[in-house]
């Protein structure tokens, strides 16, 4: 019996938007852009954060759902964004756990982000079709489940996913067309 090849990845190089050192300082100017955005990003939702929580009048259900979404959205920015740095970075690595940390953080956030707007359309749909009898189908414990739920079953969705695709074997390059680990340039790695 011929012995198999047990080479595992240990880390994946991310390639990014482009290898080539002349676009430096193009590569320099787009993480400036990306930088300015991301603090944007997250100054908006840390103040929409603020707000709902401070102010009285905006303790409604709507802005209950808003807050979260806000805090999805942060959190979304937050994992992605570090890996930006890449642009401007010799080294383009990053380790096999680092990047199975990366892709669940990033399916929590975004698995979280769809079911937190389905629920935004519930409310909403309930608030105009029944509006009289809101506030007997739809209370303070009927949101804090569906936010749980929502919330439980993107660390869920996202476990199960990540432990499907890092159970493979990348075997056959360890070379990523991104700049961060997502699904798609992951399951090309795959192929």
């Amino acid at each position: 019996m011929a012995p198999r090849n047990i080479t595992q990845v240990t880390e994946f190089i991310l390639t990014g938007v482009s290898d080539h050192p002349e676009l430096q300082v193009s590569l320099f100017l787009l993480f400036l852009v990306f930088l300015g955005i991301y603090v944007l990003t997250t100054s908006g939702n840390l103040g929409i954060i603020t707000l709902t929580s401070v102010d009285p009048r905006l303790q409604t259900p709507m802005y209950f759902f808003l807050q979260h979404l806000a805090l999805i959205n942060l959190g979304n920015s937050t994992v992605i964004t570090p890996k930006m740095y890449n642009f401007l970075a010799q080294k383009k690595t990053i380790s096999y756990c680092s990047c199975a940390t990366q892709l669940v953080g990033f399916l929590v956030f975004i698995v979280a982000e769809v079911f937190m707007l389905a629920m935004m359309a519930y409310d909403c749909y309930i608030a105009f079709c029944s509006s009289l009898r809101y506030m007997a189908v739809v209370s303070l414990q009927v949101h804090l489940l569906l936010v749980s739920l929502t919330y439980l079953y993107g660390l869920f969705t996202a476990f199960v996913f990540t432990l499907c695709v890092f159970s493979l074997s990348f075997c056959s390059s360890n070379i990523i067309n991104h700049f961060y680990c997502d699904i798609t340039p992951l399951g090309i790695v795959l192929l």
